[in-house]
């Protein structure tokens, strides 16, 4: 396989299988997506030679205009989904309160059923929306997305009077630069021994009470940043933020820096979760696509995974976590960063089995046997769904729980980029390991025909990724220290 066809194969962007990469992967971005993209790319497929139909003639006879239009449609639903995605997700835990163990339950199912909402409009956008497309018009499947774009638009205007918001504040990216600077301005100051005497606002007449982040003692030097002192402070108590800061502020940079480890351990976990729509599609085309009388395209497998996924759902809210709960005499149930964990040591697990069924497959292709059937994937389809519930999900809701309350949407961004990155990564170490295998192993493990290659010792390689990446992970969270909130008034 050329490194060309390797990047392909790694990103979902690319290609999901031969000539379908435009119509799936375009459409699983359009149902979540602002109107304002679909509309362009609607239009754009009305024109003549549209980028998405032209084939290599027509291609040419395209003019700048055409591209113009269609591709910044592309480009608009994938800020609309960033935007989306990270704005919506806190939005909607917000509307619980934090308070009440029955709002905290049901702020759990919000994120579950969210996630499965984003997952099942992928199903149906690379299913029914690319059959329309396929069978129908190209412009009236993209049509049909715009469509459904604008009536979730008009049902969330309608919504908006009942929806409990959090009016936006400052800017979390500057309060994160100027306890970095104050600290180094205040580098030559000696921290106090009691940290009470650090500085933090202290509001007088007001009837709303303001949280506050308890102090913590690692990361002792960002600390320095709200030291008081006579060049800090004058004699109005007036602050310059950029030479003071509150420990409200010191601590919010202090989870980043804590959750940091925590997001780059899913990256990692996520080169895993990328293999659904490549090496496993890959995979899937090469053995017998027929169960019984019906022909199993091996890109309809992740419909599978989605089913399962609900299934892990239902089974970890209603069974394993009340049964996990029954065991302790406190009521105590496993924490977020433990389902992390699990869902961290399934993905071991999977990508094991996937390395499994490829040695089995290649040895009855060498042996002349008959092809295996498509069906043994969908073991590992299963437990990576198991991996998918218990970290993606829970990630989300620990880093939305985990976050100060100026930068809830950014976090929530930051657990959504793993996904991307992770792809990524997956693209960067097919083709890395396309180059060095095809100098001493042609035609590599990862040829284009799979039969002549070593997909196996691929998947070997993320297992063991996989395994250290848990050890990562484990050694970080036992360190992990939770927020702490104060109220003062």
């Amino acid at each position: 396989m050329d490194e060309a066809a390797a990047g392909q194969r790694a990103s979902p962007l690319l290609a999901k299988n031969d000539g379908s990469s435009y119509g799936e992967e375009s459409q699983s971005l359009l149902e979540e997506q602002e109107p304002q993209g679909t509309v362009f790319i609607t239009v754009g497929a009305f024109l003549p030679s549209a980028p998405a139909l032209c084939n290599t003639e027509s291609c040419s006879s395209m003019n700048g205009t055409q591209h113009l239009v269609y591709f910044s449609g592309l480009y608009l639903t994938a800020i609309g989904c960033g935007g989306v995605r990270s704005a919506l997700l806190p939005l909607g835990a917000d509307q619980f309160n934090n308070d009440s163990s029955l709002d905290i339950q049901k702020r759990r199912n919000f994120f579950s059923l969210f996630y499965i909402c984003v997952i099942f409009g992928v199903i149906t956008s690379g299913t029914i929306v690319v059959w329309i497309q396929e069978n129908v018009s190209w412009a009236i499947g993209y049509g049909v997305a715009t469509a459904c774009i604008a009536l979730a638009l008009i049902g969330f205007l309608v919504g908006t009077p009942i929806f409990r918001r959090h009016e936006p504040h400052g800017s979390p990216v500057r309060s994160v630069v100027q306890v970095i600077v104050a600290s180094f301005r205040n580098l030559a100051l000696e921290l106090p021994a009691d940290s009470s005497l650090l500085y933090e606002v202290r509001r007088k007449n007001t009837q709303k009470s303001e949280p506050k982040l308890a102090h913590t003692d690692d990361f002792r030097f960002l600390d320095k940043a709200a030291i008081m002192s006579d060049l800090s402070l004058d004699q109005d108590s007036c602050t310059s933020p950029w030479r003071i800061c509150t420990v409200t502020q010191v601590e919010e940079l202090k989870i980043l820096i804590r959750l940091l480890p925590v997001w780059a351990t899913g990256i990692f976990f996520c080169v895993g979760i990328s293999q659904m729509h490549t090496t496993f599609i890959q995979q899937g085309t090469v053995m017998n696509t027929k169960i019984g009388s019906l022909s199993i395209p091996a890109a309809s497998l992740y419909s599978f995974e989605v089913i399962c996924v609900t299934f892990w759902v239902f089974l970890v809210n209603k069974v394993i976590i009340p049964v996990n709960r029954a065991c302790f005499a406190n009521g105590a149930e496993m924490t977020q960063l433990q389902r992390i964990g699990i869902g961290r040591f399934l993905m071991i697990f999977a990508m094991a089995i996937a390395a499994f069924l490829e040695m089995k497959r290649l040895e009855s292709v060498q042996g002349g046997d008959q092809p295996l059937s498509i069906a043994w994937q969908l073991p590992q389809y299963f437990v990576i769904a198991g991996a998918e519930c218990f970290t993606i999900i829970t990630q989300l809701e620990f880093f939305h729980g985990q976050a100060p309350d100026s930068m809830k949407s950014m976090l929530t961004a930051f657990a959504l980029l793993t996904t991307a990155l992770g792809n990524y990564f997956s693209s960067a170490i097919i083709t890395l390991i396309a180059r060095v295998t095809g100098t001493w192993h042609s035609p590599g493990w990862i040829p284009d025909d799979l039969n002549k290659g070593h997909l196996d010792y691929y998947y070997w390689c993320l297992a063991a990724i996989s395994a250290v990446n848990f050890v990562v992970y484990i050694y970080f969270a036992s360190k992990y220290k939770l927020k702490k909130a104060v109220i003062q008034v």
